[in-house]
């Protein structure tokens, strides 16, 4: 099981599809002693994988000694990061500490244009140096992306890069109009160009040694499964299911995208609410419907359940909007 910690709202970007509006540090944000609690709470509650992200997780002070508790905890921490903080000197600490990767951002071959979408003039090349300095700690990483209409023909052309760069993986990230996200709806993709860029995928899949994941995009399991490509995946969407995120202060959610809050860690233990709230409750039944429904892919797909509630207003049980599947009647043809 994967959960997910905003360390902090503090960053050093101002990206344009940032779920968390992140920027400035919040009020309240949980403390040392608060997060040492929850990363108990965490590892009670049976998850393995602990993705400290942010915001900016590296702006936060303590983070080094949070990886360390962690790890001593059972748990495995990873993170997802712009990549620009990252020296060797912290890599090799965060290493010793008990890291196990690094996601680092990259949204396009152009630097120009990934520097123009995280709206910071150095990114581009800042982020490959933090690749640089993972490599010389010895600390695996690997490349995410986040996919709309003006890149999804630089998606495999990025995987390739990846294999160049020397990362493990190539994580692809479909856009769910969330937080400054929402300003970018019409740049999302459309089901039928959502299809063919999966397809693309596992097609790269098969010519490269790294891992190709798509993220918010549940149906790579149908379009590998379809076409015979093995993948180390159960589900597509884990929302409430095998995954879950928590806010810089304390709010649980299904998922980064899906706002609903399931609690707040600071009103009742982490372990206790991934246990017992009424959301995940809810998520866990997958009965969904329209096309999702009656899907025979059901089970190991889902559907995107953030992208049901954004377009089915506040259903975050009803079908994903951008599939042209939908189960054998095959009757859906999204624009």
């Amino acid at each position: 099981m994967i959960v997910s910690w905003n360390t902090t709202n503090q960053c050093n970007m101002f990206c344009d599809h940032c779920y968390r509006e992140a920027g400035v540090r919040q009020d309240e944000e949980l403390d040392t002693q608060e997060a040492k609690k929850l990363l108990d709470e965490i590892a009670s509650a049976g998850f393995k994988i602990m993705i400290f992200s942010g915001g900016e997780p590296l702006m936060r002070p303590d983070i080094v000694e949070l990886v360390a508790y962690a790890s001593e905890a059972g748990l495995r921490p990873v993170f997802g990061t712009n990549g620009t903080l990252l020296t060797e000197s912290l890599a090799r600490e965060l290493k010793e500490a008990g890291a196990m990767a690094m996601g680092i951002s990259l949204d396009s071959l152009d630097p120009v244009k990934h520097n123009r979408f995280r709206r910071y003039h150095h990114a581009y090349e800042e982020a490959v140096a933090g690749m640089e300095a993972c490599r010389a700690a010895n600390l695996p990483f690997q490349i995410h992306t986040t996919v709309m209409d003006w890149n999804q023909h630089e998606v495999t052309g990025l995987s390739d890069l990846a294999v160049e760069y020397g990362a493990r993986g190539h994580h692809i990230f479909f856009l769910v109009p969330t937080g400054r996200a929402v300003h970018l709806e019409e740049e999302s993709l459309r089901a039928h160009a959502y299809e063919q860029l999966l397809h693309d995928i596992m097609d790269k899949q098969l010519e490269l040694d790294i891992e190709l994941k798509p993220t918010c995009a549940p149906q790579f399991m149908r379009v590998a499964r379809q076409k015979g490509i093995r993948v180390r995946y159960t589900k597509g969407c884990l929302a409430g299911t095998s995954y879950c995120i928590i806010s810089p202060t304390g709010n649980v959610q299904a998922c980064a995208y899906l706002n609903v809050s399931a609690g707040n860690v600071r009103h009742e233990p982490f372990d206790q609410i991934w246990k017992e709230s009424e959301l995940f409750h809810k998520l866990r039944t997958m009965e969904y419907g329209g096309g999702c429904g009656r899907c025979e892919y059901q089970k190991i797909c889902g559907g995107c359940r953030a992208r049901a509630h954004y377009y089915h207003d506040g259903d975050f049980m009803a079908e994903e909007p951008w599939c042209v599947y939908h189960g054998r009647d095959g009757g859906y043809d999204a624009k």
